[in-house]
């Protein structure tokens, strides 16, 4: 595939004074894994061939003094409340064992989850989809060997800490089906590379969280949301984002394409971090839209995020040669907050006045719509980063609805085809992605070998061949041009920051208290261009600031920059959060669900997905038409 993204004519600013960091080649020891790769039958690339190096030491230990000591951790009631950042301190000084701990959250998933393989309200939270509770604790033990064997210094910084998957990333041995059972059988015979990469750290993987059925809604309705189950979770990682606030698990992987990672994280109050496109391998993933699908950490602080992130990144280049894009040795990721009273100074972060909402559309400034929680919060939280050092101000950002300052996301501009009907400019860029890498002949060839699904595939894409067909029909030459008009975005952004001499843009993704899971609007109020971070390639970073006072729902913002900006936009939110960490580590009541509720497994269940909620990026343009 082209690279498409060569994008920010200058590059992210280096956070001067940082000095608690971690790369990845450190992190791991000597040289950087670039583990071996793709896992589900469908769709999914070849696997790359290298393995780690050997482990050292001193990176190890450098980490381990960035973080509190044993003595300085706060006890909590429970363990599964503790973040990552503890737990690996805790493990190492035999505080506590991976397998006392796997066994708690495995003893809450038997709790609160209700039946796996559901695919739709199961009368619990229904985060996980399915589980390997016997896999999970033989990880378990043999993390608790390698920890005993020691030193604490030579022992990857994630062995032991559960973690779960979003359903459409492979994991070895079990079925990834995207939310639904219309993929019922297919079989991961490998690891995707993600997963290979938390292996080799000595993560146990318990299993799939829940995704939106094809991984198609940025609302959800599958998952009941952790802090109250009556209310949307987020799409289309929906159990990721629930599982890791409802403490089922340390962290979870999300994946997203429009939205996906960055909505359930601020319907449920995760921390999490949306990476820039080709800083983190998708190979063993179940793709959407390659050229915009991204993996990315969800965890409870966005320190946790950043050493979950810095554990997967790198370059995978025989099975996803996006990630060649990346920097490397990429700038290393802080994992502890700088010191002194203003760590934010010399920053300078914009709140973009054209990011618009839904509520109230084109023209009006986000903060104007937001609801009054939601906007006490947000103004509340400017203070606070002003008094951290930061300046906050508001300016233009990027009005995409102009056509002179965007040929690419949002114009109605067409590109002639030969053959066919002219397409969009995206249309252009991501049909041939899709084409390139058999997207529909796999979906097909799927199809094919198990008919009995092969009924609720052709609802879903229609007629394969068909839209394969027109993919293949686009030239390269409109290709081009729609890759040309995507880069001119790119940049005509980056020069509206520059202009105004902004570092990082502060927005809020959901501007109102989400809605029911059933009869009613689900997102009543959220960024209108929630698919323009992915169109830019550029990075998120999301976590909590509060809470709204009716339902007691999560408030969260979000930081997003520059491609390859993750390490400032890391550094701030971890300096946030140090000082303000009330928001991040307040945990949800545990629901109690009634047992005659509870579902047995479903045959089939369909979400219906409004357009405008889609995470496909050409199902949401039509809907933008």
């Amino acid at each position: 595939m082209p690279d498409l993204h060569d994008t920010s004519p200058t590059a992210p600013r280096p956070d001067a004074g940082v000095r608690h960091r971690v790369s990845r080649r450190t992190f791991l020891g000597g040289s950087a894994a670039v583990a071996g790769a793709t896992a589900a039958t469908l769709v999914a690339a070849e696997p790359a061939g290298a393995t780690q190096g050997s482990t050292g030491t001193d990176p190890v230990r450098r980490l381990l003094d960035d973080l509190p000591t044993a003595g300085q951790i706060p006890r909590r009631a429970r363990i599964v409340d503790y973040e990552i950042a503890e737990l690996i301190v805790l493990l190492r000084a035999g505080r506590l064992s991976s397998v006392e701990l796997t066994r708690a959250y495995l003893d809450r998933i038997d709790r609160l989850n209700g039946p796996f393989e559901t695919y739709g309200d199961n009368g619990g939270y229904n985060a996980f989809v399915r589980v390997d509770r016997a896999g999970a604790l033989a990880q378990a033990a043999a993390a608790d060997k390698r920890l005993r064997k020691g030193p604490p210094w030579a022992v990857p910084p994630l062995c032991g800490i559960p973690f779960g998957i979003k359903d459409s990333v492979g994991i070895k041995g079990l079925e990834a089906k995207n939310g639904t059972h219309a993929y019922s059988g297919n079989l991961a015979y490998r690891d995707s590379t993600v997963v290979a990469r938390l292996r080799e750290q000595g993560a146990v993987i318990i299993g799939h969280t829940v995704a939106s059925a094809f991984s198609g809604s940025i609302a959800g309705t599958f998952a009941g949301n952790a802090w109250n189950p009556r209310f949307v979770p987020g799409g289309s990682s929906q159990g990721s984002g629930v599982a890791t606030a409802a403490r089922l698990a340390a962290a979870t992987i999300g994946e997203e394409t429009g939205g996906s990672i960055m909505m359930p994280a601020a319907a449920n109050g995760a921390s999490a971090i949306k990476p820039s496109l080709g800083l983190v391998s998708t190979a063993g993933v179940m793709p959407l839209s390659p050229g915009y699908d991204v993996l990315g950490p969800i965890a409870r602080s966005v320190r946790d995020a950043s050493l979950v992130l810095t554990a997967i990144l790198g370059p995978d280049p025989a099975p996803d040669p996006l990630t060649l894009a990346a920097p490397h040795p990429f700038p290393a990721l802080p994992v502890a907050a700088r010191r002194g009273s203003r760590p934010l100074a010399g920053l300078t972060i914009g709140v973009p006045q054209t990011d618009w909402m839904t509520r109230g559309g084109t023209g009006t400034p986000p903060a104007q719509t937001y609801d009054p929680d939601h906007r006490a919060a947000f103004e509340r939280f400017k203070r606070e980063l002003v008094g951290l050092g930061a300046q906050v101000k508001d300016f233009a950002g990027l009005d995409v609805t102009l056509p002179e300052n965007d040929p690419y996301f949002r114009t109605a501009d067409r590109l002639p085809v030969p053959t066919g009907n002219p397409v969009s400019p995206a249309t252009a860029v991501l049909s041939p992605n899709r084409y390139e890498i058999r997207y529909w002949q796999a979906v097909a060839a799927f199809a094919e070998s198990h008919p009995g699904n092969a009924e609720a595939l052709r609802r879903q894409f229609g007629d394969l061949a068909a839209a394969a067909a027109t993919a293949g029909a686009i030239p390269a030459a409109v290709r081009d041009e729609g890759e040309r008009r995507r880069r001119t975005l790119q940049a005509n952004y980056q020069r509206a920051l520059d202009d105004a001499g902004v570092d990082f843009m502060l927005v809020l993704p959901i501007g109102g208290t989400i809605g029911p899971r059933f009869g009613g609007t689900q997102l009543p109020n959220y960024r209108s261009f929630y698919q323009l971070p992915n169109a830019l390639t550029w990075p998120m970073v999301s976590f909590p600031i509060g809470y709204d006072s009716t339902e007691g729902l999560p408030i969260n913002a979000a930081f997003w920059g520059p491609r390859f900006s993750e390490p400032t936009l890391v550094a701030a939110a971890i300096d946030y959060q140090d000082r303000y960490p009330k928001h991040h580590r307040a945990a949800p009541a545990d629901p109690v669900f009634d047992p005659a509720a509870r579902r047995a497994p479903q045959v089939a269940a369909d979400e219906v997905v409004p357009p405008e909620l889609s995470n496909d990026p050409l199902v949401a343009e039509e809907a933008w038409r």
